[in-house]
């Protein structure tokens, strides 16, 4: 690994009135960044802030976070945890925002990026950057109802045009966010094609408030290249931090990773699915998560399948202690055909 990563990421970044100690952070991420993972990743170290999984800003202020399925932390996370809300209600958002702040954690990100069609055809998510104004409105609201740091994560746009993300970055910075994280792609593009890192360096070069790259990270070459080439504040990773979380120690060089990590990891994520969800929803969990997991294998697809059909956490156990012990060929970069 280039030495000059590490240097580059461990540098602070004050966002609002509080400072991170590192500028590689988790990406919010649904039905994968849940608590479970997420203590599991604050135990391998390096990460220097967590997004939550997408919540309904609607159901926050009335959420019992005990109970609820997404808006759920642990109380030593709270301080480096920022709650992803999504919905299309200025108010709503802002009475969410305010009971994120009340629980004292990290701070609030309003999600203008989810894509699926079940999150637009209520106008939320990507479907507000169809209008920026609305976008802006939004983002206003919240900044008004809470003191603690206003995140916004948000794609291109619904056109493939640089000009798009540059004008509404502008707009969310007018209207109080703190910092930005941009994933370069048209919101109807489900990766299919490569994201359009060119397009963080114009919003970068746009805006005077932290800017996070997102989208197509994978090795510790491709961490470098976005600083370097993007100019962006920092790197914020998705679809790698599941597959890989230990690699936010071994970038910022806190921790060299031994060859056992891989089944360590997976075994550790099943233990703690199992002790803060019922059977059900840690056996889904878990099952999510295998696809990312068995991508990092060359013959990871038999994996996969074993892991998704098995009936219990117990099964899954016996699966990833019998495939590990073979000490699989690991693959430099993970499939991506897994990676979904």
């Amino acid at each position: 690994m280039n030495p000059e990563l590490p240097r580059l990421l461990n540098r602070p970044l004050t966002i609002g009135d509080r400072t991170l100690p590192n500028r590689l952070v988790l990406a919010p991420m649904t039905y994968l960044g849940h608590v479970s993972f997420r203590q599991l990743l604050a135990a391998l170290g390096g990460c220097g802030l967590m997004f939550s999984e997408m919540c309904s800003a609607a159901r926050i202020p009335h959420e019992n976070r005990n109970r609820s399925a997404y808006f759920r932390w642990r109380n030593e996370e709270a301080g480096r945890l920022v709650i992803q809300i999504v919905g299309n209600d200025p108010a709503r958002m802002a009475a969410a925002a305010r009971r994120i702040e009340a629980e004292g954690l990290f701070g609030v990100d309003i999600n203008l990026g989810c894509a699926v069609r079940e999150i637009c055809k209520y106008n939320q998510g990507a479907a507000l950057l169809k209008s920026p104004r609305d976008a802006a409105r939004m983002v206003r609201e919240v900044r008004l109802a809470v003191d603690c740091p206003v995140f916004v994560k948000f794609r291109t746009g619904w056109r493939d045009d640089g000009r798009i993300p540059v004008d509404l970055a502008r707009r969310l910075e007018d209207a109080g966010a703190d910092a930005l994280t941009f994933h370069p792609r048209v919101a109807p593009d489900v990766r299919s094609r490569p994201a359009r890192w060119e397009y963080i360096a114009l919003v970068k070069q746009a805006v005077t408030i932290p800017v996070f790259g997102n989208g197509d990270v994978f090795d510790a070459d491709d961490c470098l290249r976005m600083l370097t080439t993007t100019g962006c504040d920092g790197v914020a990773l998705g679809r790698i931090a599941i597959a890989r979380p230990w690699l936010f120690a071994q970038w910022t060089g806190t921790d060299t990773p031994q060859e056992t990590v891989y089944a360590r990891t997976a075994h550790a994520l099943a233990d703690l699915l199992q002790y803060h969800f019922d059977p059900q929803p840690a056996l889904r969990r878990f099952k999510r998560y295998g696809a990312y997991f068995a991508a990092n294998f060359t013959f990871g697809n038999h994996l996969y399948n074993q892991i998704r059909n098995a009936r219990d956490l117990d099964a899954i156990r016996e699966v990833l202690t019998d495939f590990t012990r073979s000490r699989p060929q690991v693959r430099r970069r993970p499939n991506m055909n897994l990676l979904r």
